[in-house]
C-alpha cells in the first residue's frame, strides 16, 4: 500500500510541474512574446494552436490531481464517509483542506469556462471579419480567466504544503 501512497504523492507533483508550469510559461514567456507589434497579427493564431494543444494536456493533469489527491486522503485514513459527515473538514488542517478543495472546485469551473466556453468564442472572434469590440471582449475574458486559475493553482498549491507540513 506504501507504494501506491508513493506512486500517487510522485504522480500528484508531476502533474502540479506540468500544469502550473504551462500556465506559467503561458503568462511569463509566450503572452509577452506574442504582444510584440510583429507578432501581434498572428497572436490569435498562436494562442488557438497552443491553447488546443495544451488543453488535453492540462485536464490530464486535473484529472490526475483529483485521483491522486482521493488516494492520498484515503492511505491517511480518510474514506467518502468522512467527506459526508465532515470528519474530514474537523480542526485546522480540515479547514486547510476545505479551503483547497473549494478553490480546486472554482478552478474545475473557471477552466471548463475558459477552455469550452470563451476560448472557442475568442478563436471564431478572432476570424477576419469578426466584430473588433467581440474579438477584445473575448480576449480579455480569456485573459482574466487564465491569469485568475493560475492564482488560484498558486494558492492551492500553497495549501497542499501546509496539509503535508502542517500550518506554520
Amino acid at each position: 500500500m506504501r507504494t501506491v501512497y508513493l506512486l500517487a504523492v510522485w504522480l500528484h507533483i508531476l502533474a502540479v510541474v506540468v500544469w502550473l508550469g504551462g500556465m506559467a510559461f503561458l503568462v511569463l514567456v509566450f503572452v509577452p512574446i506574442v504582444r510584440k507589434p510583429e507578432l501581434r497579427a498572428q497572436a490569435p493564431a498562436l494562442f488557438h494552436l497552443l491553447g488546443t494543444r495544451f488543453r488535453p494536456v492540462g485536464w490530464a493533469c486535473l484529472i490526475t490531481l483529483l485521483v491522486t489527491g482521493t488516494i492520498q486522503l484515503g492511505y491517511r485514513g480518510y474514506g467518502w464517509e468522512d467527506l459526508w459527515t465532515g470528519r474530514l473538514f474537523a480542526g485546522p488542517l480540515g479547514h486547510a483542506l476545505a479551503l483547497k478543495l473549494a478553490i480546486v472546485a472554482v478552478i474545475l469551473v473557471l477552466s471548463a469556462v475558459h477552455d469550452f466556453v470563451v476560448g472557442p468564442r475568442a478563436t471564431v472572434a478572432a476570424l477576419p471579419g469578426a466584430s473588433a469590440e467581440a474579438r477584445e471582449r473575448l480576449r480579455r475574458q480569456a485573459s482574466r480567466l487564465g491569469r485568475t486559475t493560475f492564482v488560484l493553482a498558486l494558492v492551492a498549491t500553497a495549501l497542499g504544503v501546509v496539509l503535508v507540513r502542517g500550518l506554520p
